[in-house]
């Protein structure tokens, strides 16, 4: 079974967020599930666990979140739509905007660093040229029109973790979530 993370709408949201506040204004969708996914990649690499905890595809403009594609498009993930809508307008042709700010109560200080850093590096770039260069990462395969899930433990691999690193990483992984499940049931 593939390393999986639980979905934190919670820390999407507000990482979203954060990244149209530093933008100041709209911005293309493009641009910010790529910049989503690039600090995902980051915080994976640093912390060994990502910032939002979603799945991830490779899709015809590279890697993508899933669920927060799908938010964006305005299509429900888990009970999360409603909780997104509130924060993060409907895309409007190929832009969002934050409605209202959401705090960052859930992201920690390394995530928030993160997500500054990324933003500084590729929150001005052309969304398509951000696009072109995931198509570099070594997890990215061309769908050709389609979308194909992307491992965790690909990613990990490309990062240098050796297969019992991965193992201890899903360990925790399902540990958390059994913990979150219980948590809020």
């Amino acid at each position: 079974m593939p390393i999986q993370f639980r979905f934190h709408p919670e820390k999407a949201i507000e990482a979203a967020a954060t990244f149209l506040k530093l933008h100041g204004k709209s911005m293309k969708y493009l641009g910010l599930v790529k910049m989503l996914y690039i600090a995902d990649r980051i915080a994976l690499e640093r912390m060994e666990q990502p910032i939002t905890g979603d799945h991830y595809v490779s899709m015809d403009y590279g890697p993508v979140l899933s669920g927060v594609y799908d938010l964006i498009k305005g299509q429900p993930v888990d009970n999360a739509l409603p909780l997104w809508s509130e924060y993060i307008s409907p895309r409007n042709a190929n832009v969002v905007e934050l409605l209202k700010d959401p705090g960052n109560e859930e992201l920690c200080e390394e995530e928030e660093e993160i997500i500054q850093e990324v933003y500084k590096k590729y929150g001005h770039l052309d969304p398509f040229k951000v696009a072109k260069w995931t198509h570099d990462l070594p997890e990215w395969k061309d769908p050709h029109g389609s979308s194909i899930p992307i491992l965790v433990e690909e990613i990990l691999k490309d990062f240098g973790k050796t297969d019992e690193e991965i193992e201890e990483i899903k360990q925790i992984a399902i540990r958390e979530a059994y913990l979150d499940e219980v948590l809020n049931a």
